[in-house]
């Protein structure tokens, strides 16, 4: 029997940005622990504005688990809070959305490192050169001495874990970064995004940085004329038909219904979207919709490879942002798939 460090993990009951939650306890095992292994726990939800003092008692369940390299014996479980009486507390999204293992999801997670109240990489009063040589940037006068050692460092942690992380790159602001996240099904997917943003911002504490996940964190505090770009999660998604099957017909009707819908999905695809979906910078307006082949300013993004192979494959939807959840992001696109048809 192996004494094994389980970090349970949660989202806190704060708006519009729900912050993640940990802590750990000790248990027994023969092996490492399967999710049917893990034993509700909880915690005092009146400290994370999930319940009152005077009932604050929050049960923890386990929903995923992942192996945790950073630690000896180190367990990352993910989970849903409940309420006593078995009721999903308020800020339980991930209890509210439908799901369906044959509709995958890539997530394109942007952020920026935050150090001493600033942007890594920004002067002190001041601003870096302006965008350009910053996406996808090599060389320490682009991306720094700093950044790229966390990234690194994440990518290795998170495949340890068996986090469908498939890539990163450096993005169009000064110390602004992406990473993306593939995976199965509206929750799993979800899953996956929640427990690598812990894993990013607990390795950050280490070197003294923040991740800040807000869409347009340079326009406060700074106010500069400078328009830096913000930070989006680009939503990859595709079902079993759009696969296999797809078709012009029932692209269009999917078009419409995510048209019709369009003020459903604002509403969940995260905070102040209106300073990022301003039409600039490869977005579309958040008062319109529009679709358009390999167009990077339209709501959603065609790929050429969906329209050569006959209206079949993945679609991007570009308007949810970096500090959106993912669990409401995914629940509300296979929602808005779910209203169309398939003959």
């Amino acid at each position: 029997m192996a004494k094994y460090k389980l970090e349970y993990i949660w989202l806190d009951g704060y708006t519009p940005l729900a912050s993640l939650r940990s802590k750990t306890q000790i248990k027994e095992y023969a092996s490492f622990p399967a999710l049917t292994d893990l034993p509700a726990w909880g915690f005092d939800g009146s400290s994370t504005q999930q319940a009152e003092g005077k009932s604050s008692d929050i049960v923890l369940k386990p929903v995923a688990v992942f192996p945790d390299s950073t630690r000896k014996n180190g367990v990352l479980v993910m989970c849903e809070c409940f309420q006593h009486t078995g009721v999903a507390s308020p800020s339980n999204s991930r209890a509210t959305i439908p799901d369906d293992p044959d509709t995958w999801f890539g997530f394109e997670q942007e952020y920026f490192f935050y150090k001493d109240g600033r942007p890594l990489g920004f002067p002190e009063g001041g601003y870096p050169a302006p965008q350009g040589p910053y996406y996808t940037g090599v060389g320490y006068k682009n991306v720094g001495c700093v950044a790229r050692e966390i990234v690194e460092k994440h990518i290795d942690i998170c495949l340890d874990a068996g986090i469908n992380l498939e890539g990163i790159n450096a993005e169009v602001a000064k110390g602004q970064w992406e990473f993306q996240i593939f995976g199965k099904g509206s929750k799993s997917a979800a899953d996956q995004m929640w427990v690598a943003r812990y894993i990013l911002t607990r390795l950050a504490e280490t070197y003294g940085i923040d991740i800040e996940w807000r869409c347009k964190p340079i326009l406060a505090p700074f106010q500069q004329p400078l328009d830096w770009n913000g930070s989006g999660m680009h939503a990859n998604f595709s079902t079993k038909f759009m696969r296999e099957t797809g078709g012009k017909e029932y692209f269009e009707k999917l078009m419409e219904a995510f048209s019709k819908n369009c003020s459903e999905h604002i509403a969940v695809y995260g905070p102040e979207n209106h300073l990022r979906l301003t039409g600039l910078h490869e977005t579309q307006s958040i008062d319109k919709f529009s679709y358009g082949v390999a167009d990077r300013g339209a709501s959603i993004r065609v790929p050429h490879s969906f329209v050569n192979s006959g209206y079949k494959g993945y679609l991007e939807d570009r308007r949810p942002n970096s500090a959106a959840d993912p669990y409401l992001v995914a629940g509300r696109i296979l929602k808005t798939i779910q209203s169309v048809p398939t003959k």
